[in-house]
């Protein structure tokens, strides 16, 4: 395999590269699997997303490889199971005391000697942009390190519209600056929804009145271990901004539009990990009909909205329920621009081009969780896995164990684990011998824990 320094000064930067598709890559922070329109939300409204569903082919099984941001970022820019690269917490993480388990450490940044997407596009001839959250490392670190040429950075201050607006503009400017002889990478990753929830303009009176005509419920919330999970999407100020976020996507397209650009983009639009729907004091959406949200290895918080648009591959209105997670978009993306893949630097990503012509589904494999840390939405340490239609999620801090089969419990509420003993102990001893081969470094007890 070719090192970083061959790839970003060796002869494949030199490679003609005309004829290749652009990329345009749109990551939401936080962006729930029930919160646009297309994917069945009757209280948000996300008119460009929704077009860019039905001109592409829309994903109902994507999974990020991480319940929070940074592992699933790594994800991405690596090909790799978090595990493996050793960023298994969003960065840098959150400090408890008094807990059962003490969690490992884990880096808070990533590795300079890995080949990421960006340096492996960029080899290949193509333009790179990068425009807003990394939370993969700060200086030294950065895109602009990570193989980026233009970089907008994450900026500070309130999540009022004004960063995404940057971000936005940013990438305008790069298309439109852009040289027209080479193709382009433009990864744009914005803030929204992520808390605070800040209301935005000119939104959030018309979700008030829509709040305001639903039946009132009695129980907001329901239980989940130490938090609480909305029940319904109901929140005006987290649906104003899902509208703006839906603007900023319009935009950029519009701008591929208007550049005559769309019929040789291609362009992705997911999220980095489910929405936030459980909390010490409740989240502000509901992933239902999939259980809890952000920072837990239930459905909502791992299974994310993914859509895709590639011309002459992809079908109008198509539909996937095949499963796909985060590692695969390097080896995909790579494969789509006609680019040698690189199975030593994406070893956990699988291409799913197939899928995007419409052909019969690949074989099925096993998909896998480590998330050894605690978590604000109230999560404990814990892994889990998806084999066909069995999930498996065990709890460190409890040494406890929950299957499902998703088939035909999606809402994760039938813990079958007691009734099938045998089952729950292959797929546990699968689940450990991945850890083990993936380097997932497990949490230790704590010998100053105290009950309360």
């Amino acid at each position: 395999m070719l090192n970083r320094r061959e790839l970003l000064g060796g002869s494949l930067a030199r490679l003609a590269a005309t004829a290749r598709p652009n990329i345009l890559f749109v990551l939401a922070d936080d962006l729930g699997w029930s919160d646009l329109s297309c994917y069945g939300s009757t209280y948000h409204e996300t008119p460009n997303l929704d077009r860019l569903a039905g001109s592409g082919m829309r994903f109902t099984c994507a999974y990020t490889a991480g319940a929070v941001c940074s592992p699933t970022r790594a994800s991405i820019m690596t090909g790799q199971y978090p595990a493996r690269v050793g960023i298994t917490d969003y960065i840098p993480g959150l400090k408890v005391e008094n807990r059962r388990l003490l969690a490992p450490d884990d880096l808070h940044e990533l590795p300079l000697d890995q080949v990421t997407l960006g340096e492996a596009l960029r080899s290949g001839g193509y333009q790179t942009f990068y425009g807003g959250k990394w939370h993969l490392g700060g200086a030294g670190f950065s895109p602009a390190e990570q193989g980026f040429e233009v970089h907008v950075a994450e900026g500070g201050g309130p999540r009022d519209g004004t960063t995404a607006n940057r971000y936005t503009r940013g990438c305008l400017d790069f298309l439109e600056r852009r040289d027209a002889r080479r193709p382009f990478l433009a990864f744009v990753s914005y803030n929204e929804p992520h808390t605070p929830i800040i209301a935005r303009e000119p939104y959030i009176r018309h979700f008030e009145k829509k709040a305001a005509a639903l039946p009132r419920l009695t129980e907001p919330f329901i239980r989940e271990r130490d938090g609480l999970t909305r029940v319904r999407q109901d929140n005006a100020a987290y649906a104003s901004v899902l509208s703006s976020l839906d603007e900023h996507v319009g935009r950029l397209l519009a701008k591929l539009d208007e550049l005559k650009l769309a019929d040789n983009t291609i362009v992705v639009f997911t999220s980095d990990n489910g929405g936030l729907a459980t909390h010490a004091q409740g989240g502000p959406t509901s992933n239902a009909p999939l259980r809890s949200g952000k920072g837990w290895l239930y459905e909502g918080g791992i299974r994310v909205p993914l859509m895709v648009r590639a011309a002459g591959v992809t079908r109008a209105g198509s539909v996937c329920d095949t499963p796909v997670i985060s590692t695969d978009y390097y080896p995909t993306l790579l494969e789509l621009a006609g680019l040698a893949a690189m199975p030593k630097q994406h070893r956990d990503g699988a291409s799913f081009t197939g899928l995007l012509r419409s052909r019969t589904a690949r074989p099925g494999r096993t998909l896998y969780w480590h998330y050894p840390h605690y978590h604000g939405s109230t999560w404990a340490p814990g892994g889990a896995l998806r084999d066909g239609d069995w999930k498996l999620i065990e709890f460190f801090d409890e040494d406890s164990v929950e299957l499902y089969r998703l088939s035909d419990d999606l809402g994760e509420r039938r813990n079958l684990a007691a009734a099938m003993p045998d089952r729950v102990k292959q797929l546990r001893a699968r689940l450990a011998g991945w850890r083990k081969e993936a380097g997932g470094v497990m949490p230790a007890p704590n010998p100053a824990w105290t009950r309360e």
